[in-house]
This record gives structure tokens, C-alpha cells and sequence, in this order.
């Protein structure tokens, strides 16, 4: 089985988890990157406001996303280019708790995609004193890039475990997965989000 995935990134507006305003996706084939695609959320209502918090983060203001498709229209979007591919995303429980509970807050069904945590696999290969995405893809060779830009972390992800990968001699995430100990895991559905209404 070949080392296919797609590693994935979220920037969001808020403290809500249903706030995403901005995405990355890195598809990656044979542990290469062979295709890349990113855009702009308009998150829910409800979980729209910008803070000046996130906003320091990742430069994103509430007039960027205005023009933007919603989370509603840009699912089958997100779900076409990501295909039955595992998800990668470097603090996982994070992205995929975008999914979930933006899916929450609009009412779509949550995909039953399968995941991966980069941040994990960092610690179970390098030795580091941090396993932040930047610090954790220099120790792949990746560091020239504009973190919490959310194409280039997603691409970031796909670099730490594709070299991962090659340290481990995993020819695929699953064994991957397994030669660190690690899991592959199943999103599931969340309770609906809380509302951050203004």
C-alpha cells in the first residue's frame, strides 16, 4: 500500500471549534505532494465573529471571508478533494474538531473520515524541545514557510510525515501508524456546537 494521504490545515476565526474561515489541503502521493488547494471559509453564523486574538494569529479579517463560500457550500468541495484518503493534520484533535463541530453547527452529517496526528508521530521520531508544526518540519527539512497560513501547515504536515515515513521504513500511514505505536482514527459526529453569537 503506497504512502497516500491528504494533510490537512484549518485557521479559525475564533475560539470556537465551528469557526473555521480558512482551509489547506496537500494531497500526497507515493509520500510526494502532488497536488495542492486552499481557500476561504465564511464561518457559520453564530461563530462569525473575528477575534483580535485569531486575527494576530493568521491575518485573516471578518472582510477577507464577506465573499467567501460557507461551510454548508464548500463541504463536497473539502470532501472531493480529500476522497477516501486518510487526513493528516499536526495537532489532529484540533482540525478534525473543526469538522465535527462546524458540521454540528450547520447540520450537515459529520464524514466519517479516517485520521492521523502529525504532532504524534513528530514525538515518536525526532527529539526535540519543541514538536510545534514549525520547530517539528524543520526536523524534517521543511522551514521555509508562513505558518498559520493554512496551505503552507498543511504542506508543513505532509513533509513531517512523509520524512517520518522513510525513518520508519513505513510504506503507508496505516503501517506508519503501527511501527509508532500510533493510531489511525475514525471522526465521529460531536454534540452541536455553542454558539459565540455577538
Amino acid at each position: 500500500m503506497p504512502l497516500d494521504y491528504v494533510a490537512i490545515d484549518f485557521e479559525t476565526a475564533n475560539s470556537s471549534s465551528a469557526s473555521a474561515c480558512s482551509v489547506g489541503l496537500v494531497r500526497v502521493r507515493d509520500g510526494r505532494v502532488v497536488e495542492r488547494a486552499g481557500w476561504l471559509i465564511r464561518p457559520p453564523f453564530g461563530h462569525d465573529a473575528f477575534s483580535e486574538w485569531n486575527t494576530r494569529i493568521h491575518g485573516i479579517v471578518e472582510s477577507d471571508v464577506q465573499e467567501a463560500l460557507g461551510w454548508v457550500e464548500q463541504m463536497a468541495d473539502l470532501l472531493d478533494f480529500a476522497g477516501d484518503d486518510v487526513l493528516v493534520a499536526h495537532n489532529a484533535g484540533f482540525d478534525m474538531g473543526v469538522i465535527r463541530a462546524a458540521c454540528a453547527a450547520t447540520g450537515l452529517d459529520c464524514p466519517p473520515a479516517r485520521y492521523f496526528c502529525s504532532l504524534q508521530v513528530a514525538r515518536k521520531t525526532y527529539v526535540l524541545d519543541s514538536y510545534r508544526l514549525p520547530v517539528a518540519a524543520m526536523a524534517a527539512g521543511f522551514d521555509d514557510f508562513t505558518h498559520h497560513e493554512a496551505l503552507a501547515d498543511a504542506e508543513a504536515c505532509a513533509a513531517i510525515v512523509s520524512h517520518a515515513a522513510k525513518r520508519h521504513g513505513a510504506t503507508s500511514v496505516d503501517e506508519l501508524a503501527a511501527l509508532t505505536g500510533l493510531r489511525v482514527n475514525v471522526l465521529k459526529p460531536a454534540a452541536p456546537a455553542r454558539s459565540l453569537a455577538r
